[in-house]
């Protein structure tokens, strides 16, 4: 079982930036797939950034320029820096977890953490 325990959010001007942080506990496999995602209210839960452990990082095009993704293995932690922060980017903020093994994929999500942009 992996928990991830997101920390960070909060609220912030535009234009500003804030540090998301999602620390993984558990069972950890090598093979795996971090993400962000983030929802705004009223509205579909939609994919920030995708970093796979051997693939191409990819943003949403929303993002692009102003958020970075990185892993801290050692500490099996993944940031999400965001600077030039926007309105927009109001939302709950989820880590997810993507884990292979033997054939067979596990998901895990975080619980979410508040990210408010005020104008």
């Amino acid at each position: 079982q992996v928990q991830l325990v997101e920390s960070g959010g909060g609220l912030v001007q535009a234009v500003g930036s804030l540090r998301l942080s999602c620390a993984a506990r558990g069972i950890l496999f090598s093979a795996n797939t971090m993400c962000w995602y983030r929802q705004a209210p009223g509205k579909q839960r939609e994919l920030v950034v995708i970093m796979p452990s051997g693939g191409s990082t990819c943003y949403a095009d929303s993002v692009k320029g102003r958020f970075t993704i990185s892993r801290d293995s050692a500490k099996n932690t993944v940031y999400l820096q965001m600077n030039n922060l926007k309105p927009e980017d109001t939302a709950v903020y989820y880590c997810y977890r993507q884990q292979l093994r033997g054939g067979s994929q596990y998901d895990y999500w975080g619980q979410g953490t508040q990210v408010t942009v005020s104008s």
